[in-house]
């Protein structure tokens, strides 16, 4: 395999150069058959300002400063409004706590003087926009509400884990709120073999995406 040049020192260079060689070519291959970037590690600042905004299905208790016949607990409709006392319909979809209740009070000062309302969200669905979605070859698919520092790892114990045929490492997550950015996930290592450098931090709207394997 190796041309002998006659000297110790040759031999030597040969051995080196037919030793960097497959080391670059090792790395070059290695880079071809990357299927793609995997999400940037957990930065649980970057959410520290995410504030849960209601969506339709949520449950909102009322209340109403000294006007317990206005307090009350409805539940937000399918168009993303509520109806209360003295109060028809609300618009509240993609609205935080505070945020309806300032509009409770706004609508309400017309029948009541200095009205103080408290707005609680009694359960969480979430607008369709930040729902996490889990498709493909998930135990039990379904949709979750996004919750703040949310990761990996938490989505998969809510959907039971991978089926038998699942090709985990061959997961990704379609980022929406990066107007669908894909990334490589590894649910397979990070399930089945601990590793916890798999799992990152979820995203409202994010859709964790399950393929078969074909093997």
């Amino acid at each position: 395999m190796f041309k002998k040049t006659g000297s110790k020192n040759g031999w030597s260079r040969t051995i080196v150069r037919w030793v960097g060689g497959l080391m670059v070519a090792s790395l070059a291959l290695t880079g071809c058959s990357s299927t793609g970037k995997y999400p940037p590690a957990p930065v649980s600042a970057s959410q520290a300002d995410y504030s849960y905004v209601v969506g339709a299905g949520d449950n909102l208790n009322i209340i109403v400063w000294r006007n317990p016949e206005l307090s009350t607990t409805v539940p937000v409709r399918p168009d993303g409004k509520i109806a209360s006392p003295l109060i028809d319909e609300l618009p509240v979809q993609g609205k935080n706590s505070v945020e309806i209740a300032r509009d409770i009070e706004k609508t309400l000062s017309k029948y009541v003087r200095d009205p103080v309302v408290t707005v609680i969200v009694t359960s969480f669905v979430g607008p369709y926009s930040e729902q996490i979605r889990v498709v493909g070859e998930a135990a039990k698919p379904m949709f979750l509400p996004y919750k703040q520092k949310m990761t990996l790892l938490d989505v998969m114990i809510a959907v039971g884990g991978l089926t038998d045929f699942a090709d985990g490492n061959g997961a990704s997550i379609l980022r929406t709120a990066e107007g669908n950015k894909q990334y490589s996930v590894r649910l397979k290592d990070l399930i089945r073999r601990g590793d916890v450098s798999a799992n990152v931090e979820m995203r409202p709207g994010d859709i964790l995406i399950i393929p078969q394997s074909l093997l």
